[in-house]
């Protein structure tokens, strides 16, 4: 394979010969303009008019009713994962073949993650093995799913749409409710997908969306949590603000909370950036049509949208034919001043998680040996 060609192709479509990030961020609106209005107004902590105005914009956007904004992505899926229920001694099913974030969350509750599989297309859980899955190793006892072998109630299920592209989300959301466990999604890198028309992150009771500096906008970090439960966006922001009780003084906490509110001043931010969502979007959307022009008369399979879904393309996927041709493909473009990187080892390897139960694992392991993601940001 002619890794040098891929690679100058590459620089070329960036219109750059020197280095090449793998996703680097875009300020080209009134990020500027609303961080000088923000320090002006003193108002740069956790209290401040454009957390508010960005959680309002944010849920109109997604199609949710609320929208909670958090100092990141994980702590707002750690915050969902409780308002779910989920309890210590519990167990999430997620999938493998995720950032480390998905785990991290669970176990912050003293939860235990079971991995089951992903599908090959879409990259995120698979319904068939979901369903394989519950009908092998669980029951229902007393409206509640019981895992057979570990006798411990699994509680939720986080999918994740790896990349931005959305999984078979609403078939997941049949197999939740048919067996008692609340759909919590990992909408961290799909802002901007829909799934049959419907936007990521709004087909489980909550959603959790991140904005670290890679993602498609960005505050620096900052996440968002949405739901359509009144009770349960009001719990969420007691929750992240310490479980302070109002008051115009008097500091009392009525339970144990967390310090994980976004602050004015990285909101600030993120209202320019939904302002040129739409933009980085038809960019992205562009770019992956350059690269599908190139890599169609290759033998590498560039990853397309699912079928009923629009991608946001955070991330351009290449899939290559084996370990060997990966991680030769890795050196060669990094060497070569083009940032390129493999999907994340899958979490049951990984110290914490490999006593942690598992589904027939084949798609994920597959996937993990032979994908590549290559420089996917907007382009000015």
């Amino acid at each position: 394979m002619d890794f040098d060609a891929i690679t100058n192709f590459i620089k070329k479509t960036f219109h750059t010969e020197t280095f090449l990030p793998l996703h680097e961020p875009r300020f080209i609106g009134n990020e500027k303009n609303y961080l000088n209005e923000c320090i002006d107004s003193t108002f740069v902590s956790s209290v401040g008019p454009f957390v508010d105005r960005f959680e309002k914009e944010f849920a109109t956007y997604v199609g949710s009713k609320y929208a909670v904004a958090t100092v990141n992505g994980t702590a707002a899926l750690h915050i969902s994962l409780l308002l779910a229920g989920v309890e210590q001694g519990n167990e999430v099913i997620t999938q493998p073949l995720t950032f480390i974030a998905t785990a991290n969350a669970i176990s912050y509750i003293g939860a235990k993650p079971v991995f089951v599989d992903v599908d090959r297309d879409t990259m995120g859980l698979s319904p068939e093995s979901l369903k394989t899955f519950l009908e092998t190793h669980c029951n229902i006892v007393d409206n509640r799913c019981i895992n057979t072998t570990t006798q411990k109630v699994i509680k939720a299920c986080v999918p994740m749409h790896t990349f931005g592209h959305p999984c078979r989300i609403d078939e997941i959301k049949v197999l939740c409710d048919q067996w008692h466990i609340t759909l919590v999604e990992d909408a961290a890198e799909s802002l901007g997908s829909t799934y049959k028309e419907r936007h990521t992150g709004t087909f489980g009771i909550l959603g959790a969306f991140s904005f670290n500096g890679n993602k498609i906008i960005t505050s620096g970090g900052g996440g968002v949590i949405v739901t359509d439960n009144e009770q349960l966006a009001a719990r969420a922001k007691h929750l992240t603000t310490t479980a302070k009780t109002p008051h115009r003084w008097e500091y009392v906490h009525d339970e144990i909370g967390y310090n994980y509110r976004l602050p004015n001043i990285n909101a600030a931010l993120l209202c320019a950036q939904m302002e040129t969502l739409d933009l980085f979007l038809e960019n992205k959307r562009l770019l992956t049509n350059e690269y599908g022009s190139f890599f169609d008369t290759t033998p590498i399979n560039h990853v397309r949208e699912p079928i009923n879904a629009r991608s946001n393309y955070w991330l351009q996927t290449l899939i290559l034919n084996n370990k060997d041709e990966q991680e030769a493909f890795l050196a060669y473009t990094n060497d070569h001043g083009v940032m390129t990187r493999p999907i994340w080892r899958l979490m049951n390897k990984l110290e914490m998680f490999k006593e942690c139960q598992c589904s027939d694992l084949s798609n994920a392991l597959w996937l993990e040996e032979r994908v590549v993601n290559i420089p996917s940001g907007v382009r000015l």
